[in-house]
C-alpha cells in the first residue's frame, strides 16, 4: 500500500485519484437517485402502487436453485414481508379479513387462513364443501371467505355499507372495528361461463355496485400509485381491494369446460379492460400484481388451468396483508425495516436530529475557526480558541456525521430503493471467483524485520515470523469478502456454505484470543488508557448507529461479541499478571476463566437479571436469547487462541535459547524439525476428515450443537499450514490485507449502506432498467454501491481512528497542542514502546490504540477553589481520562432514557440471523 501511494497521476497520487473518483461517483450516484425518487417516483414514493400493480418472481422455475419455485415475488424497489401468524394477530386482532367472490378468492382465502394454522386449515379443507361461506379464527384474528361468484349477494352488500359509512366514524378516531380490515373481491369467471350474451354488462353492474361504496377520501392515491395519504394516518384505512379477473391457462383448461367455448380469451379480456378502466378513471384499487404473477408461467397453474398453485395463492395473501399491515406493524414492533413496500418510514425524532443536523452545522463552523484561530495564536490575540479541536478532529468528526446521514438516507428512507435477497449458486460462484482473482493478482512479498537472535540478519529480511501483521489482516480480508458475499447472495439457507461461514466467524474470535494474549503477555500494559482506546475504536460506530437506525447496540453483534471477549482476555491475563510466567499458574487461570465463562453463559438467569437491570435503569432492551446463542457458539475458540499465543511466545524463547523462569519446553530445541513436520502431516489430514464429519449433519441445529467443540481443528489446521515453509508465510495479499484492516467498519457499515432493511434485503439505486434474479442483471447497481460501500469504510476507519485518539488524548488534537500523525492505513500511529517494538511484525488485533505514557491517566488530584470551580472543571475534563468516559456514559444514558424505540421482539432460535440461520435472509 505504501508503494502504491507513492505512484503520481499528474499531481495527484494514485490514492487521492482513487479516492476523487469514488467522491464523484458517489455524488452522480446521489444525484441520479434524489431525480429518481422525486421526479420518476413522485406520485408513488411509499411503493403502494408497486405492490398492487407490478413485479416479477424472482425465483421463476427456469432459473431457481430449489425444488420449490415461486417463493419470492419481487415488486419493483420495494420489499414485501412474509406474514406469518404473529405478525398478522399483532396487526389485526380482533378484526376481520372479509374476501368476496369465485374460487380464485377461494384459493387466498385457504392461503391466508394457512398462515395462521397450517394444520387445522389442512384438516378444514380437506372436509368442507366447495361452494359455501367459510369462517376461520385463530389468535383473535376472523378471515371469512363469502361465495359470491356474481358479487352480487346480501352479504356484500352488508360489508359495502358498513365499509362506507364507517369512513366518517374512522376519522373520529374511534370504532374503528366496525368495518374489516381487509376487504377484497374478484369475480368474473362466472359471469364468462355462465351468462352468454350480457356477461360484460352483469360484470359492469356488479362492479358499479362495489364502485358505489368506495369513498373517494378512503381510496385516494392507491389506484393511481400515490400512497401518502393513506401512510399519513396513524391508523392505516381500510380500502377495498378489487382483484383482477383470473387468466386461465386455455390449453390447460377441462375438456368440458374447452368445450363450451366460454372460457376464452375474447369474452375474458372486456372484463379487464373495463377494470383498467375504472382503476384509472374512477380510482377502483384493482390488484394488477395478481395477475402479472401467472402471466406467461404455466407452472404457476394447477391441474385443470384456472386455479393457482399454493405458492402463488400465498403471494397474492401476502400482497394484502403488505399493504394494510407494513405501516403498522412497523409502528408497532420496530426493527427490522424489512416491510418497505406501501409503508411510510418515521420522520427523524428529536435525538437523531441532534446527532445527524447538529454536528453538520457546528463542525464546518468549527473548521474554520481552527484555521483562524491558528492566525491569531500567531499573533498571540486569542487563548480561549486553542481548545478547540484541531481541523483534522474536526474534518473527522464531519466524515463519522455524514456517514450516519448517508446511513439513515439509505435505509430509514425510500430515497433508495430496496429489493428482496434470493440466493443463487451461479452467482455465489462468479463473486467469489473474482475475490480469488484479485487476491492472485494482488499477490505480494512482505518485507519483515531482522528478529535479533532468531536467524542471520540477511535470512531474517526475507522471512516473516509466525502469524505476521500482513497474514492475519489478509486472513481478516479474504473471510471479510466471504462473509459479505454470503450476506449478498443470501447464501445462509445453504447448510454447507452456512458451516464455512460458521469456521470464518470462529476464526476472527481465534485472532481476538492470540492478538490480545500475546500483547499482554509481552508487553504487561494493563493500563486504563489502553483498555480505554479498545473500547472506544471498536464500539463508537455500534454505539451511534442505534441512535440513528433505531436498532440497538446487540444488533450489530460483531463490535459487542469483540468486546465481551476483550474483557475476558484482559481479566484472565490481568489477575496476578505478574505471575504470569509460571506456566502452572497460566494455566489454572484459564481453564477457571474457561469454567466461569462457560456457566455465565450457559446458566439460566443470569443474564436476564442483568438484562432486566439495564432496561429498568438505562432503557436498554436487549435480546438476550439471541445474545447467549452468539456467546455459546464459539465459546472456547478463543481460549484456544490465548493458548497459541502464550505457546508462540514460550516456542520462539526456547528456539533463541532463551530459558526463562518456568520453562517447560526445551524438548521443543531438541525436537523442533519432527515436531514440525508431524504438525503439518496432522494438518493435512485433519481437513479433509473435518469436512467429511461435517457432511453428516442434515441441519443447522444439530451443526450448531457441536460447532463450540469443532472449529480449533481446521482453524489450527489452516493456521500450521499457511505458516509451514519460508514461501508460504512471505507473501500475501495486499488487496485482502487492506480489507482485514477494515474490517470491523464493513462488518457494520454493511447492515445499511450495502444490504438494506436491517440486512434482510439489498441496497438498490432503481435508475437501470433491470431484472434483478442475476447479478448480470443487477450488476451496475452491484458495481456502484460497492465501490461506494469500500470507499465510506475506508474513510470512517480513518476517522474513528482520529477521533478515538482525541477522546483519549484532547491535547493532541487540539489547537496549539502536539500535532497528531497522519493515520497510516486508516488506523492511528502513536508512539511504539520497546516492548511494540519487540512485537514488531506480529500480529496485534488492536494494534490501532497505543498508550500514551505522557499523558495524566487521571490520577492526580485537583482541588477546587470557590469562584473558579468553571475552569477546574474545563481543566479536570481534559486532563483525566475517566472524568472524559464518564461524560459520554452519562450522555448515552440520558440519550436512552428519552428515545422511545419499539424492543426488539424476541426471536426463536430457528429464526436467527447472522450466521446462525436467518437474519440474512
Amino acid at each position: 500500500m505504501a508503494r502504491f501511494r507513492r505512484l503520481h497521476i499528474g499531481s495527484l497520487t494514485v490514492l487521492e485519484a482513487l479516492d476523487f473518483f469514488c467522491l464523484i461517483t458517489f455524488l452522480v450516484v446521489l444525484l441520479a437517485v434524489l431525480y429518481r425518487h422525486g421526479v420518476l417516483d413522485a406520485n408513488d414514493r411509499y411503493g403502494c402502487g408497486a405492490l398492487l400493480s407490478r413485479g416479477q418472481w424472482l425465483d421463476p422455475p427456469e432459473s431457481t436453485q430449489f425444488s420449490q419455485p415461486f417463493q419470492n415475488w419481487q415488486p419493483p424497489g420495494c420489499m414485501m414481508h412474509e406474514y406469518k401468524r404473529p405478525d398478522i394477530s399483532t396487526c389485526l386482532e380482533f378484526r376481520n379479513i372479509v374476501l368476496v367472490g369465485d374460487s380464485t378468492m377461494r384459493n387466498i382465502f385457504w392461503a391466508t387462513v394457512k398462515k395462521l394454522d397450517e394444520k387445522a386449515a389442512q384438516e378444514e379443507k380437506r372436509i368442507t364443501e366447495k361452494h359455501i361461506d367459510l369462517s376461520f379464527t385463530r389468535a383473535n384474528v376472523t378471515v371469512e371467505f363469502i361465495w359470491d361468484p356474481f358479487l352480487n349477494s346480501s352479504k356484500l352488500q352488508q360489508h359495502l355499507v358498513s365499509h362506507r359509512s364507517s369512513w366518517d366514524v374512522e376519522k373520529q378516531e374511534s370504532n374503528v372495528n366496525l368495518t374489516a380490515a381487509i376487504l377484497a373481491v374478484g369475480g368474473g369467471l362466472w359471469h364468462v361461463k355462465h351468462i352468454e350474451s350480457t356477461s360484460l354488462g352483469s360484470f359492469k353492474a356488479s362492479m358499479e355496485n362495489v364502485m358505489s361504496s368506495m369513498t373517494l377520501e378512503g381510496n385516494r392515491g392507491l389506484s393511481s400509485g400515490s400512497s401518502e395519504e393513506y401512510q399519513a394516518r396513524p391508523i392505516s384505512s381500510n380500502p377495498i381491494i378489487i382483484a383482477p379477473v383470473q387468466i386461465p391457462l386455455y390449453e390447460s383448461l377441462y375438456p368440458l369446460v374447452a368445450l363450451e367455448g366460454r372460457m376464452i380469451p375474447a369474452r375474458i379480456d372486456p372484463l379487464n379492460d373495463y377494470l383498467r378502466k375504472i382503476s384509472t378513471y374512477k380510482g377502483a384499487i384493482v390488484a394488477w400484481s395478481f395477475a402479472l404473477m401467472s402471466q406467461n408461467e404455466e407452472a404457476t397453474y394447477e391441474e385443470g388451468g384456472i386455479h393457482v398453485i399454493d405458492a402463488v395463492a400465498r403471494q397474492k395473501a401476502d400482497i394484502l396483508l403488505n399493504m394494510r399491515c407494513n405501516a403498522e406493524l412497523t409502528r408497532l414492533k420496530g426493527y427490522p425495516m424489512d416491510k418497505t413496500c406501501c409503508n411510510r418510514y418515521q420522520e427523524l425524532n428529536w435525538v437523531q436530529f441532534v446527532i445527524l443536523v447538529g454536528p453538520l452545522v457546528v463542525l464546518p463552523l468549527t473548521i474554520l475557526l481552527s484555521i483562524h484561530a491558528i492566525a491569531l495564536m500567531k499573533s498571540a490575540v486569542s487563548k480561549r480558541l486553542i481548545y478547540l479541536p484541531s481541523s483534522k478532529v474536526s474534518r473527522a468528526m464531519l466524515v463519522l456525521t455524514l456517514v450516519l446521514c448517508y446511513s439513515f438516507y439509505s435505509d430509514r428512507t425510500h430515497l433508495f430503493n430496496k429489493s428482496q435477497k434470493q440466493y443463487s449458486s451461479t452467482e455465489f460462484k462468479i463473486l467469489c471467483l473474482l475475490v480469488i482473482a484479485l487476491g492472485i493478482l494482488s499477490l505480494r512479498r512482505g518485507a519483515a524485520p531482522v528478529q535479533k537472535g532468531l536467524r542471520s540478519a540477511s535470512y531474517s529480511r526475507l522471512d516473516q515470523p509466525f502469524l505476521s501483521r500482513n497474514q492475519t489482516d489478509e486472513w481478516k480480508g479474504w473471510m471479510q469478502f466471504v462473509i459479505l458475499i454470503y450476506h449478498y447472495t443470501g447464501a445462509s439457507k445453504i447448510l454447507v456454505i452456512y458451516e464455512v461461514i460458521r469456521i470464518l466467524v470462529a476464526s476472527y474470535l481465534f485472532m481476538t484470543g492470540f492478538g490480545h494474549a500475546l500483547f499482554f503477555y509481552q508487553t504487561g500494559n494493563y493500563s486504563f488508557r489502553r483498555v480505554a482506546s479498545v473500547l472506544i475504536r471498536l464500539n463508537m460506530l455500534s454505539c451511534l448507529l442505534p441512535y440513528i437506525m433505531r436498532t440497538d447496540y446487540l444488533f450489530y453483534y460483531f463490535a459487542p461479541l469483540i468486546t465481551f471477549w476483550y474483557i475476558v482476555i484482559y481479566v484472565t491475563m490481568g489477575i496476578g499478571h505478574l505471575q504470569n510466567s509460571s506456566s502452572f499458574f497460566l494455566t489454572c487461570k484459564i481453564v477457571l476463566s474457561a469454567w466461569l465463562v462457560t456457566a455465565l453463559i450457559r446458566t439460566p438467569g443470569l443474564f436476564e437479571k442483568l438484562f432486566l437491570v439495564l432496561e429498568r435503569t438505562c432503557h436498554i432492551h436487549w435480546n438476550v436469547a439471541e445474545w447467549r446463542f452468539r456467546l455459546q457458539l464459539d465459546g472456547y475458540i478463543v481460549y484456544v487462541g490465548m493458548i497459541c499465543g502464550i505457546l508462540f511466545v514460550r516456542i520462539s524463547s526456547s528456539l533463541r535459547g532463551q530459558r526463562s523462569e518456568g520453562d517447560t519446553l526445551p524438548f521443543v530445541r531438541r525436537y523442533w524439525l519432527p515436531l514440525r513436520l508431524s504438525a503439518i502431516i496432522v494438518a493435512l489430514i485433519t481437513l479433509p476428515v473435518f469436512w467429511r464429519l461435517t457432511r453428516h449433519f442434515s441441519n443447522k441445529f444439530d451443526y450448531n450443537g457441536w460447532v463450540p467443540y469443532m472449529t480449533c481443528f481446521p482453524i489450527l489446521s489452516f493456521v500450521v499450514l499457511r505458516n509451514c515453509s519460508r514461501h508460504t508465510r512471505n507473501f500475501h495479499s495486499s488487496i485482502f490485507a487492506w480489507l482485514g484492516r477494515h474490517s470491523l467498519e464493513t462488518f457494520t457499515l454493511q447492515f445499511h449502506i450495502w444490504l438494506a432493511a436491517d440486512t434482510k434485503g439489498l441496497l438498490a439505486l432503481g435508475i437501470f432498467g433491470r431484472k434483478p434474479t442475476y447479478i448480470a442483471g443487477r450488476w451496475p447497481d452491484f458495481a456502484l454501491l460497492t465501490v461506494i460501500f469500500f470507499w465510506v469504510s475506508w474513510h470512517v476507519a480513518a476517522a474513528t481512528g482520529t477521533i478515538t485518539a482525541w477522546i483519549i488524548n484532547p491535547s493532541a488534537g487540539r489547537l496549539g497542542g502536539e500535532e497528531m500523525s497522519e493515520p497510516r492505513n486508516g488506523k492511528l500511529e502513536l508512539a511504539r514502546t520497546k516492548s511494540r517494538e519487540h512485537l514488531n511484525g506480529r500480529y496485534n488485533h488492536n494494534r490501532d490504540v497505543e498508550k500514551n505514557d505522557n499523558e495524566d491517566d487521571g490520577s492526580s488530584k485537583i482541588f477546587l477553589l470557590p469562584g473558579r470551580l468553571t475552569g477546574h472543571l474545563g481543566r479536570l475534563f481534559r486532563e483525566d481520562l475517566r472524568v472524559r468516559l464518564g461524560f459520554i456514559v452519562v450522555v448515552m444514558w440520558v440519550l436512552n432514557m428519552v428515545s422511545l424505540y419499539p424492543p426488539a421482539k424476541e426471536q426463536k432460535g430457528h429464526d436467527r440471523d447472522i450466521f446462525s440461520s436467518n437474519p440474512y435472509k
